[in-house]
């Protein structure tokens, strides 16, 4: 084409036909030309970047299956779970074993090595991947929302298998899911990234190895040989280390490394104090549990982190948001967004309840992490708030289900409140709303028992005196309907000491007397007798006016067991010092006790009834123990309402089923029996419950009956830790 002869005022450039290729159009050209493009990506580019798994990968079937599924349904998913708990290697474990279903490659970016102050580099991210998918970078082009589009183009007509670890963001994963039919997106977070939900990304939660589990990685590790030869010491290590498996590889690296035992590492690790620091392997790439979970503690922000390291001295083994505000002088609201923030970073585990708790690994690392960081004196002025608050909440529980019960110590004290105030506040208890208050109290007793027993240890060992001797007379009111018996001793042991300590001989009296409730039932009758003593001589030096007659009503259930009539002597001489000192319900507690040393002497033993021994003595505990029920019933409170006490009264009515029963009246002791066996029941007072059964099954003649009901009666032992549990045992094997 030649451009002379043409007019200057018009140019037409025209083209027909078919083009191959690049085609241009010029005028005059002097010299060659030179044509520069860019090439087209390499289609055939496969990528297999997914490092190799774990030789040695133990369950998570449950798991695997689930991606399996997610795979049919072209469903992306995030694996969650704390620190060192086997995402990473699951997916690994998964993206090996699936090769086949992305024809079109794997890819795999690590989130940790693009992290900087501020946050993963998400550029960078798909940069890497564009660049393994064989785009050259003159086409990648620089800003995310042209590197998204450019992923989704290259990526529409492929069938990849995208792995990303670490991700902190939604965003994360949702510019990095392929389009193309039947890619996903495969992730792990140490966060909860729910808002993926609207994006169709499901989210995997991962949890601990049970012991099976755990014994099956270290026998794979260690040799299934050795954990065989010793499975104890395998036991002890699978639970020392939480079920975590992260744990669990370090602790065969160690076993190979230092060439130690199965028994010698586990005795190792007993050691709080230096367990995290034995959960190591030293070397150019050390690595270690410690190590793993710093990373997520250095992701939180200063109030998150603060209270990560307050929940390390908490006392107990699962917290509620309440408590937590009290530990960390935090109001509701904070302390339940900040529980939260630590719960979607792994660090915290939220219960089905709502409770919270923390792995005992993590635990020892916020411990750790909190010797590193806060005062000395942090750790005492945490456990002296919560015992606080404690006190404060088994306080109202102890006076919602009792109101008239006697009390050594200062409820006003306990309470932190005023006198003044003390009637509204009980009525605006947590347990005031229910229309069951006292039962709401005894169960909310009954799940705090074992961070309550944590709390009265850590008083006592911070020297928390006063407020440990509370907390344990408090806390009786949950073991007269639970009878934990081990836990019960202990709580009344260390309160009495703590009482000696803090010079209150009335409180001292007080608890060594219900002391002896425990150790009888222990059958540690020794020492209860000793326990008694003590706290008869207390009382009587207290001054205290209704003390007296209690430890002797004590005293006098001692007695029960060994000699009937020196027992009713020590009801009669309560029943006189109650009755003079006013105390209506001390009297009516030293009366129905008179009444069943009278069925013991008449030759009723407490558990099982026996038949035509002393009619008139069995008559005289008959009236005793009929009027003594209509005395519980008809209690009234110091305001003059009725108070009735429902629970003695269904003692009452047991023991009268007894007396029945001795003089002969079989049916009616049927009745009777029966009615308090559901009534104790009804009242949650599961021990006395369990002895009115015994008593019960003496008088059923189908055998299918009290089978059922020894059966219920073993239960109730069995859970208290009650001696009487082999008794039944051998007698229903028999």
């Amino acid at each position: 084409m030649d451009g002379e002869g043409i007019s200057a005022a018009r140019v037409d450039n025209t083209m027909s036909g078919t083009v191959h290729g690049t085609s241009m159009q010029v005028g005059t050209v002097h010299g060659g030309i030179t044509f520069h493009y860019a090439t087209a990506p390499t289609l055939g580019t496969r990528p297999d970047q997914v490092p190799k798994p774990p030789r040695r990968f133990v369950n998570r079937r449950a798991d695997l299956a689930r991606l399996d599924g997610l795979l049919a349904e072209g469903a992306s998913a995030v694996l969650n779970g704390m620190p060192g708990i086997g995402k990473t290697a699951t997916i690994y474990r998964w993206a090996h074993d699936n090769q086949q279903h992305f024809p079109d490659g794997q890819l795999f970016v690590d989130f940790t090595k693009l992290r900087s102050a501020a946050g993963a580099d998400l550029s960078e991210a798909l940069t890497m991947c564009l660049r393994a998918l064989g785009v050259p970078d003159e086409q990648i082009g620089s800003g995310t929302a042209e590197l998204e589009n450019t992923f989704r183009s290259v990526s529409r007509d492929r069938r990849l298998l995208v792995v990303l670890d670490e991700v902190t963001e939604p965003g994360h994963v949702r510019s990095l899911i392929p389009k193309g039919e039947g890619s996903i997106v495969l992730a792990t977070s140490n966060r909860r990234l729910g808002e993926l939900a609207l994006h169709d990304v499901e989210l995997v939660e991962l949890d601990v190895f049970d012991r099976a589990a755990a014994k099956e990685l270290l026998g794979e590790l260690c040799g299934r040989a050795a954990v065989e030869a010793d499975p104890g010491s395998a036991d002890r290590l699978a639970e020392l280390c939480g079920g975590l498996p992260i744990a669990l590889r370090i602790v065969a690296a160690r076993l190979h490394s230092d060439r130690l035992t199965l028994a010698q590492l586990a005795d190792q690790l007993a050691d709080e104090r230096q367990r995290l620091g034995r959960l190591t392997v030293q070397g150019p790439d050390s690595t270690g549990v410690s190590a793993t979970l710093s990373l997520a503690y250095r992701d939180q922000a200063e109030p998150a982190a603060r209270l990560y390291r307050v929940l390390g001295d908490l006392p107990g083994v699962s917290f509620d948001s309440g408590v937590v505000a009290a530990a960390a002088v935090l109001d509701a609201g904070t302390s339940a967004r900040l529980l939260a923030d630590l719960a979607g970073a792994h660090l915290v585990h939220r219960t089905d309840d709502g409770r919270y708790r923390l792995h005992s690994l993590v635990r020892l690392h916020a411990q750790e992490t909190a010797r590193e960081t806060d005062p000395p004196e942090t750790e005492r002025q945490i456990v002296q708030r919560v015992t606080a608050h404690y006190l404060a909440l088994v306080t109202l529980a102890d006076l919602t289900v009792r109101v008239d019960r006697l009390r050594i110590l200062d409820v006003g004290e306990a309470l932190q409140q005023p006198a003044d105030r003390l009637d509204v506040l009980v009525d605006h208890s947590p347990f005031a709303t229910s229309d069951t208050p006292d039962r709401d109290a005894i169960e909310w007793l009954e799940a705090e028992r074992p961070n309550l027993m944590a709390v009265l240890r850590a008083a006592v060992r911070f020297g928390f005196d006063r407020q440990a001797w509370q907390l344990a007379e408090a806390l009786t009111v949950l073991f007269l309907h639970h009878r934990h018996l081990a836990d019960w001793r202990e709580s009344l042991a260390l309160g009495a000491d703590a009482a000696h300590r803090d010079h209150q001989p009335a409180a001292e009296a007080r608890l060594r007397s219900m002391l002896s409730r425990p150790l009888l039932d222990l059958r540690q009758d020794d020492r209860a007798l000793a326990e008694l003593q003590t706290a008869i001589d207390l009382a009587d030096r207290s001054g205290h006016p209704v003390l007296p007659g209690s430890v002797r009503e004590f005293l006098g259930r001692y007695w029960d067991r060994r000699d009937p009539e020196r027992a009713a002597a020590a009801y009669r001489e309560s029943l006189e010092l109650n009755e003079r000192a006013g105390e209506a319900r001390g009297a009516a507690l030293a009366r129905y006790f008179l009444g069943r040393a009278l069925l013991v002497a008449a030759g009723g033993a407490a558990g099982m009834p026996e038949r035509g021994v002393d009619g008139s003595r069995a008559a005289e505990a008959e009236r005793e123990l009929r009027a003594v029920h209509e005395e519980f019933l008809g209690l009234t409170g110091a305001d003059g309402k009725p108070a009735p006490d429902r629970r003695m009264a269904a003692r009452a009515l047991a023991d009268l089923g007894r007396a029945q029963a001795l003089a002969g009246a079989t049916e009616e002791a049927r009745t009777t029996l029966g009615r308090a066996v559901g009534v104790l029941r009804e009242q949650r007072a599961f021990h006395y419950e369990a002895e009115a059964i015994e008593a019960l099954v003496e008088l059923v003649e189908d055998s299918g009956e009290q089978q059922q009901l020894l059966e219920r009666a073993l239960t109730i032992y069995r859970e208290n830790g009650n001696p009487k549990a082999a008794e039944l045992q051998a007698r229903l094997a028999g």
